[in-house]
C-alpha cells in the first residue's frame, strides 16, 4: 500500500517552541512510497522539503551508486593489469593480442553507455543498480576461470574482457539516476563524487590485483583472484541497492531532448573534446601497466613484504583526483580557458615523454606520464562544465523560436551523450599504440601523433568557445 509522507508539520526549535513561519517554511513537497521502493511525488527543488527529507535519501542514494559505479569501473579497466601478468600465468600473447583485450571492454563500455542512460528512466534507479551490479559477476566469474589454463584460447578471454565492458555503462546509468535526485544548485557536486568514485576505480583494481594475486602465495601464483576478489563486493553493491536506494516515478527519459541534441552541432564538437580528454585518461590508464612492462619490465612490479606492487596505478588515482579541481577551476576562469590550459599542458606533457625516452630513465618516464595524467582530469572536469554552459548560451542565440526544444532539456541529454561518445577514446588510444609498435616497433610515432591531435583539439576550443561568437549570443564559454 502506498504510504504518503509529508513534512508539513512546523519543526521544534532548541527552546522547545514552534519557529514562526518566517523562519522557517513548511514544505509543500509530499511524497508517496510504494512497494519496490518507489517514491512519487520527489521535488528537491522544494528548499523546504530539500532540508528536511530531500537531502538525507538522496545523499544516502548517491553514496551506494557512487560505490556501485566504482566496482563498475573496476571490472571495466580490469584487464589493463591483469594483461601484464598474463606471461607470468603461462599465457603467450602477442603485443596486438594484448592490446586487444585492454581496449576491447572501452569499445563495448561506451557502446553501452547509450541503453543504460536511458535505463534509469525505463526500470527505475534502484533497480538498474541492483541489475547493473549483478551483470559484473559474469566476467569477473568468467576471468578467475580462464585465466587459470594457459591454454584457454585467445577467442574466450577476447569475450570475456568484451563481458568486462558491462562495467563501463555503469557510468552513463549511474550519472543519470544521480541527476534526478538533486536540485540544479548541487548536481555539480554530487556528480562530480560520483564521477570522481567511479574514475578512483581503476587505480584501486591497478593497485589490489597484483597484491593480492601474490601475497601469501608460497611461491604460486593466484591469478583466479584477479576476478574473484571483487565477487563479495558485488554482492555487497547488489544488496546495498536493494536494500537502501530508491526509484524514483519522476525520473522520465527525454527521448525528444536526446535527439533535438544531437542535432546541435555543438553536441559534436564537444564530443570531440572529451574524447581528447577523457578517452585520452582512460585510454591512457588502460595501456600505462604494459607501457611500463613494455618500457621498464624491471620496474613492472615492485616486492613489498611478499607481494608484487604496480605503480601503474598512480596515473589513473591522479588524474582522477585532478577531475574535480578541473570543474572548480573551470567555474572561476571559464571551461573553455581551463581546457585550452589542460590540452597546452597534455602537449607538454606528450612531448617530454617523447624527448627523454632515449634517456632510459624510469623515472622520469613515470613523472611524465604523471603530467599527462593530471592534465586529462582537469581536461574532464574542465571540458565537462562547458556543456551546461554552452547550451545556456545556445538558448539566449535562439530565444523566440517556438520549435525549440529548451536548452535544459538538450543540455541534459548532451551530457550522458557526450560521456559516451568520450569513452571511446579508451578503445582508440591503446590501437593507436598499437598501430604504432606495429608499424616501427616503438611508442614514439602514437605519441607525435597525441601531440598534433591536442594542438588542434586547443585550437578548435579557443577558436570555437573563446572568441565570441553569434551563436553562442556573443558568450565566451
Amino acid at each position: 500500500m502506498a504510504t504518503p509522507l509529508s513534512s508539513t508539520a512546523p519543526s521544534i526549535t532548541a527552546s522547545g517552541t514552534a519557529p514562526s513561519a518566517s523562519v522557517i517554511e513548511a514544505p509543500q513537497t509530499t511524497l508517496t512510497f510504494r512497494p519496490g521502493r518507489w517514491i512519487d511525488g520527489w521535488n528537491p527543488e522544494d528548499a523546504a522539503f530539500w532540508a528536511s527529507q530531500g537531502r538525507a535519501i538522496a545523499r544516502r542514494n548517491l553514496g551506494w551508486s557512487i560505490f556501485a559505479e566504482f566496482l563498475g569501473f573496476i571490472i571495466w579497466q580490469l584487464w589493463s593489469i591483469v594483461v601484464v601478468m598474463l606471461p607470468n600465468a603461462g599465457f603467450t600473447l602477442t603485443t596486438t593480442e594484448s592490446f586487444w583485450l585492454i581496449s576491447l571492454p572501452s569499445l563495448v563500455g561506451a557502446t553501452l553507455r547509450f541503453p543504460y542512460t536511458f535505463a534509469v528512466a525505463t526500470f527505475g534507479g534502484r533497480n538498474w543498480t541492483i541489475v547493473s551490479a549483478a551483470l559484473l559477476l559474469i566476467p569477473a566469474t568468467a576471468l578467475g576461470f580462464a585465466v587459470q589454463n594457459p591454454e584457454t584460447p585467445f577467442g574466450v578471454l577476447l569475450l570475456i574482457a568484451a563481458l568486462g565492458g558491462v562495467g563501463g555503462g555503469n557510468f552513463a546509468s549511474s550519472m543519470a539516476n544521480i541527476t534526478y535526485f538533486f536540485p540544479q544548485r548541487e548536481k555539480g557536486w554530487a556528480l562530480g563524487l560520483n564521477a570522481a568514485g567511479g574514475n578512483i576505480g581503476t587505480a584501486i583494481a591497478q593497485l589490489l590485483v597484483p597484491i593480492a594475486v601474490t601475497l601469501g602465495a608460497a611461491g604460486t601464483f593466484n591469478i583466479q583472484l584477479a576476478g574473484w576478489m571483487w565477487i563479495p563486493l558485488i554482492l555487497v553493491a547488489m544488496w546495498g541497492a536493494y536494500r537502501f536506494m530508491d526509484n524514483l516515478s519522476s525520473a522520465k527519459a527525454d527521448f525528444a531532448g536526446a535527439a533535438s541534441a544531437l542535432r546541435e552541432p555543438h553536441l559534436w564538437i564537444m564530443a570531440v573534446l572529451y574524447i581528447g580528454t577523457f578517452g585520452s585518461f582512460i585510454g591512457f590508464a588502460g595501456v600505462f601497466p604494459k607501457l611500463i612492462a613494455d618500457q621498464f619490465p624491471e620496474f613492472s612490479t615492485f616486492q613489498v613484504a611478499g607481494a608484487s606492487l604496480s605503480l601503474a596505478f598512480m596515473g589513473a588515482l591522479v588524474g582522477s583526483l585532478a577531475r574535480p579541481y578541473g570543474g572548480k577551476l573551470a567555474d572561476r576562469f571559464g571551461g573553455a580557458r581551463m581546457t585550452v590550459a589542460a590540452f597546452g599542458v597534455m602537449i607538454l606533457g606528450a612531448l617530454s615523454l617523447i624527448l627523454t625516452l632515449p634517456l632510459g630513465s624510469f623515472w622520469v618516464f613515470l613523472g611524465c606520464f604523471l603530467l599527462l595524467f593530471v592534465a586529462t582530469g582537469m581536461g574532464n572536469g574542465a571540458t565537462y562544465r562547458m556543456i551546461p554552459s554552452i547550451f545556456a548560451a545556445r538558448g539566449a542565440a535562439t530565444a523566440g523560436d517556438p520549435h525549440a526544444v529548451s536548452t535544459q532539456r538538450q543540455g541534459a541529454a548532451a551530457l550522458g551523450l557526450i560521456s559516451a561518445i568520450g569513452a571511446y577514446g579508451g578503445f582508440v588510444i591503446p590501437q593507436v599504440l598499437n598501430a604504432s609498435h606495429a608499424a616501427t616497433g616503438g611508442y614514439v610515432a602514437a605519441f607525435w601523433g597525441f601531440v598534433a591531435a591536442y594542438a588542434v583539439l586547443m585550437t578548435i576550443t579557443a577558436v570555437v568557445y573563446i572568441v565570441p561568437r553569434a551563436s553562442l549570443a556573443g558568450h565566451r564559454i
